[in-house]
């Protein structure tokens, strides 16, 4: 359950607001002024503070700069007299998610905090599917659990400012998402959010979808329309797929970018503008500024404030952290009580080098999450292709009978392949060197499951009915491998 603190010297109005929230959804706590607001803070979690800014002892204003120190990641609301309303808006500067001016309603204090809580999980969503940012110094980290905090750090200093935002990365990595977390954490969060998929859009349709058109414009434009651009107006306007902009459309797009206003196809009238621009792109822009397919001084209006999103296969670190997210969400979707993943899920997730990347990861797990019956993601209900991924038991992996499946420092198995196997061969005979492995392998399988064919299929990532062929073939008995009958 969420944690509040209402802050204010009036008795009355905490009593007032604490009421407004009193239907069980949150847990209210309350302080007279923000000196006591910061004590509690340090002392104990919350999620919201709702503040007044006139106080004894400590401003709103102070506490408020006290509060994003230790920690970002609280939404604040400022409550303020209409005589107040410039410190109200100091405040959004510094850090507040936004302000209410006194009396309060109570559906207008409700909607806000339902609003700031939206944005909340919008960075909360963020820190789990877009993986690092890049930070002054060359640091870097992962936007997740332990570094929170400075996820939202970076969420709000990008949200304040109204430069252009380039986000790349492979596709998958979450950069709508980066994109949605800059416009609901930013002054523009109360106008829309508008994407567009410029690779989705006909290069003959693309400068009326941009810009708009008038009636007669050209044949089929029967009736006026309102470009993105216009449509935007006051909020964010997110291009995804940048790199695919035709070379005719990057110059009117610089156009724009640099003059802030826009012509519609077919109209005489130039419309100014008030839109903030977030590209995303999969490309290798630098490439396609050498080979002539898109301009240099457009990618240097795009690319002022840069986020750079690895894949998923260069944060292996953070699988098991995401997928728990994602079990979350479907517990929710499908009703079912999942709590997590077993130890060889996770090993075979960890070993796949996720080409698809968060996307991909979700697919899985949601395929995975119908299909199991027990109340953890097993091996059995993965896709076949990971199942192939899944690491040999112990008994087998320390048997120098056997193959060396430890991998070198740095060495990352391929996709498809269980492992990388290295042996030392005696005699260079492939096939009675091939056929001493598999009965070896069959031997030191049973052996790790004690006979039982059932659990060596599944581990040993063998068909059953493969399975029961070798071991007629090099006449093993499973019997000899167990106390217990098979």
């Amino acid at each position: 359950m969420r944690k509040i603190l209402v802050v204010d010297d009036d008795a009355d109005l905490r009593m007032t607001v604490t009421s407004a929230l009193s239907d069980g959804q949150y847990l209210v706590d309350q302080a007279t002024n923000g000196e006591e607001a910061v004590t509690k803070i340090k002392a104990s979690q919350y999620d919201l503070v709702l503040m007044d800014v006139n106080m004894p002892r400590m401003s709103g204003i102070d506490a408020l700069k006290e509060i994003k120190a230790h920690d970002p990641s609280i939404m604040v609301i400022i409550l303020t007299a209409y005589s107040n309303i410039r410190d109200a808006i100091e405040a959004t500067r510094l850090g507040a998610y936004n302000y209410l001016e006194k009396p309060v309603r109570s559906d207008n204090l409700v909607y806000m905090i339902d609003q700031a809580f939206r944005s909340q999980n919008m960075v909360k969503t963020l820190s789990y599917s877009a993986p690092v940012f890049k930070l002054p110094g060359g640091n870097e980290f992962v936007g997740q659990s332990s570094e929170m905090k400075k996820v939202f750090g970076v969420i709000e200093r990008l949200a304040r400012v109204d430069t252009a935002v380039l986000i790349r990365g492979e596709s998958g990595t979450g950069k709508e998402l980066v994109a949605q977390s800059l416009h609901y954490n930013g002054p523009r969060k109360d106008n829309r959010f508008v994407a567009v998929n410029c690779s989705a859009i006909p290069e003959t349709l693309m400068e009326s979808e941009f810009f708009g058109h008038e009636k007669g414009a050209f044949t089929g434009a029967d009736s006026r329309k309102i470009g993105k651009f216009q449509y935007a107006e006051g909020g964010t306007l997110f291009l995804d797929e940048i790199g695919e902009i035709p070379a005719s459309m990057q110059v009117k797009l610089l156009r724009v970018l640099q003059e802030k206003k826009f012509t519609p196809v077919g109209s005489n009238r130039e419309i100014e503008m008030n839109v903030r621009i977030v590209a995303a792109t999969n490309r290798n822009l630098e490439s396609m500024i050498k080979d002539g397919s898109f301009r240099e001084d457009l990618f240097y209006r795009l690319n002022v404030l840069p986020i750079q999103l690895p894949p998923l296969r260069e944060r292996k670190n953070d699988i098991e952290s995401l997928s728990n997210y994602f079990i979350e969400k479907f517990n929710l979707r499908y009703k079912k009580q999942i709590k997590g993943l077993d130890e060889a899920t996770v090993a075979a997730l960890k070993l796949h080098r996720w080409p698809g990347n968060i996307r991909e990861l979700e697919n899985v797990l949601e395929h995975a999450f119908v299909l199991e019956s027990s109340d953890r993601i097993t091996l059995e209900s993965l896709p076949e292709k990971l199942k192939a991924l899944a690491p040999l038991p112990a008994p087998y992996r320390d048997s120098e009978e056997v193959a060396d499946l430890s991998l070198e420092e740095g060495e990352v198995p391929m996709e498809g392949e269980a492992m990388s196997f290295r042996m030392s061969i005696q005699k260079f005979d492939f096939q009675a060197s091939k056929e001493e492995f598999e009965k070896q392998f069959l031997i030191n399988a049973l052996k790790a499951f004690r006979g039982k064919i059932n659990q060596t299929a599944l581990h040993a990532n063998i068909p059953k009915k493969t399975l029961l062929r070798k071991l007629e073939k090099y006449g093993i008995s499973a019997r000899d491998y167990t106390s217990e009958p098979v």
